[in-house]
């Protein structure tokens, strides 16, 4: 269920927060390399929480579900649906983000984008936002919260492969909001 008061919603994002940052200090799964685990942890850090970067928007479905081929970090290609877009306002300016699905029978939807945040304040690459059913669906719309934005893995270990973001994902405004770039440099890693 999406939070319904601003209050709920504020306690839920910063839940999420505290447990990834518990999931990548403790975790054996974490993707950070074994070194900056446990107490070399150097932790994660985030915007301050801004109600103006979460939207509640109709998801316009594209009429033909075009495949997409997305390059990834290790210069492989991952392939995606363009499914629909999201349309909305900021500052009094409307921008478009295009919402993918990995394949038809997903329920769940990949939002990446970059902004003119990214090498600055974020992660230089771009960042994800990714909308379930169950937590970000009300009342027929989708909750778009820039406030989710997150990192992707190769953002914390360079052993990862991550999908960049479509260039029709890449927005000519700041996005302060969600998680800012990782404090410490990745491990370098020969392996995918």
């Amino acid at each position: 269920m999406s939070p319904k008061t601003e209050s709920d919603w504020e306690a839920h994002v910063e839940q999420e927060r505290r447990e990834k940052r518990e999931y990548f200090r403790d975790s054996p799964r974490s993707p950070l390399p074994p070194g900056m685990r446990g107490p070399d942890f150097p932790g994660l850090e985030y915007f301050d929480l801004d109600p103006s970067y979460r939207h509640v928007l109709p998801l316009l479905e594209h009429d033909e579900k075009v495949e997409v081929t997305v390059e990834t970090t290790a210069e492989g290609e991952q392939t995606y649906l363009r499914w629909g877009e999201f349309r909305f306002d900021l500052d009094g300016e409307e921008f478009v983000l295009q919402a993918y699905r990995p394949d038809r029978n997903a329920d769940r939807f990949w939002v990446p984008f970059r902004d003119e945040t990214n090498g600055e304040e974020t992660y230089g690459a771009g960042r994800y936002l990714d909308l379930e059913p169950e937590s970000h669906r009300t009342d027929g719309k989708w909750v778009l919260d820039f406030n989710q934005a997150y990192n992707p893995t190769c953002a914390y270990n360079h052993a990862y492969e991550c999908p960049m973001i479509p260039t029709e994902n890449w927005l000519e405004t700041r996005i302060e909001a969600g998680e800012k770039d990782f404090p410490a440099e990745p491990a370098a890693s020969s392996g995918h």
